[in-house]
């Protein structure tokens, strides 16, 4: 098994259209309205973005957290929590062992949190 789609609430979907795409650096890959669908492409796994999905807690792996957090701040993003460490990976249980993993949590346009995540290389591996 695979993933192939996550969903999550959208109350305004040209709203949250314009949110996913500058923070996917992506456009939809579709837009069916009605019935109020649409989809981006995260990775070959579809993001719904959808009125009737419930809430859910993504989390987006993103090769530069500061830069990321930093240019999300100018564009007027709410950052409900600033780059921290969450986990240093010994082993390869979670992560590459050898590695830390930070996380920040913003705010999109929806009012629903999402996590941005990179893994960091520790010094000497």
């Amino acid at each position: 098994m695979r993933f192939v789609q996550v969903a999550q609430h959208a109350d305004d979907l040209q709203r949250a259209a314009a949110f996913y795409a500058a923070l996917l650096d992506a456009e939809p890959s579709a837009l069916f309205d009605p019935p109020g669908l649409l989809f981006f492409d995260v990775g070959g796994v579809r993001l719904l973005l959808e009125k009737g999905a419930p809430s859910s807690l993504l989390y987006l792996e993103v090769a530069d957290l500061d830069g990321t957090v930093a240019a999300l701040r100018r564009r007027g993003v709410r950052i409900i929590a600033d780059p921290h460490i969450i986990y240093a990976h010994e082993d390869g249980t979670l992560g590459p062992a050898g590695s830390e993993e930070w996380m920040a949590f913003i705010e999109d346009s929806e009012a629903n949190t999402v996590g941005l995540v990179s893994r960091i290389r520790t010094a000497g591996d």
